[in-house]
């Protein structure tokens, strides 16, 4: 499977500790703008849908989570 760059409403996972923002590696959020060509904005989100950052991240710092099997 080739490595894609995120998309708008792709679910993304942190590569990075982003201490400023209050992220860890690992949190999930949801790609809702792309900024430019090296930068997506993400929306992190609690249980109930709430907003508690949003944020720019480089791309280099987001994997792209996938849900559906894909082939090899």
């Amino acid at each position: 499977m080739a490595e894609t760059e995120p998309v708008i409403l792709d679910v993304v996972a942190l590569l990075a500790d982003m201490p400023d923002q209050r992220l860890a590696r690992g949190q999930v959020g949801t790609v809702v703008q792309l900024l430019d060509d090296e930068t997506s904005l993400v929306e992190f989100s609690d249980d109930q849908g709430h907003a508690y950052a949003v944020v720019p991240c480089p791309r280099t710092d987001l994997l792209t989570l996938h849900y559906a099997q894909e082939e090899a």
